[in-house]
């Protein structure tokens, strides 16, 4: 009795042990298509047609990108699928600049860690990840193989893209700022997300910003962007290494920020001093 009793020990530890592997091994890649529209203002109300059309074809590089996320249960990686990009064309040094760079998200320890470039320095971005107030939906459409559920928020919009920069940043960040040098208080930008998961892929994931619900995010749309998943493959037989990017100095998202603001101020003025000149 105590025999078999021993073997039932051995057999249920083994079992336990075997599911606990398969958990912590769950693992995935995503692969996102992301297309973003410009509004081209008064500039382009100038613009004929066929003009309009050039300046997007030429933009095209900085509008459409591929996208991979690696992911297990915690932790995530997502970069641009340089590989693919490169077919596009020319490259966007500009763009290069403003351009979210290898971003690992651990939904665990909540910890970002972000590579960013910015005129040729290496930054080594670590913070907080962005909290998302995710409103859930009952509404149901099917995305590939998977049956995804909305979900709704609405988040800072400086905060949806802290990496990049907008001369209309800058100009309300100067217009808060009154003749005392006192800084004024003023409404906050929202974006309004809207992002498609589903519960069948169990990890709290998503590209770029967004994590926090309770399965996979296949499809988000922000303002003037959308990111579409094309294609996921769930345990591939090689093992993916997902780990934070190491070179860089480290900063904070906040101090990053800063950084950029005071170059393109620097860059601002420098003009105008040409100019004047």
């Amino acid at each position: 009795m105590k025999s078999i009793l021993l073997k039932l020990s051995i057999l249920t530890l083994i079992f336990s042990v075997s599911l606990q592997s398969k958990a912590q091994e769950f693992q995935g890649k995503a692969y996102y298509f992301s297309k973003s529209t410009m509004d081209l203002g008064r500039w382009g109300a100038r613009l004929s047609e066929a003009q309009k059309k050039q300046v997007m074809a030429r933009m095209k590089n900085r509008l459409e990108k591929t996208y991979v996320l690696s992911f297990n249960k915690t932790e995530s990686f997502f970069k641009e699928d340089e590989k693919l990009d490169a077919m596009s064309g020319a490259t966007d040094s500009w763009g290069k600049n403003f351009a979210q760079g290898d971003s690992y998200k651990n939904v665990k320890d909540n910890a970002l860690v972000q590579s960013q470039e910015f005129y040729g320095k290496k930054f080594l971005v670590k913070d907080k990840l962005q909290k998302i107030d995710w409103q859930l939906g009952s509404e149901t459409k099917q995305i590939g193989n998977y049956t995804c559920f909305k979900a709704m928020a609405l988040v800072p919009s400086d905060e949806l893209s802290w990496y990049n920069f907008s001369w209309d940043k800058l100009r309300r960040q100067e217009l808060q700022v009154d003749s005392t040098g006192a800084v004024k208080e003023s409404e906050i930008k929202m974006t309004q997300v809207e992002a498609w998961y589903t519960p069948q892929i169990p990890v709290s994931h998503g590209p770029s910003e967004y994590w926090g619900l309770p399965g996979l995010i296949l499809e988000v749309s922000a303002d003037n962007n959308t990111m579409l998943c094309s294609k996921i493959v769930i345990n591939p037989k090689e093992t993916i290494e997902i780990e934070a990017p190491k070179r860089g100095e480290e900063i904070n998202k906040e101090d990053y920020q800063a950084t950029v603001i005071d170059k393109m101020k620097d860059f601002r003025n420098n003009r105008s001093g040409r100019r004047r000149g």
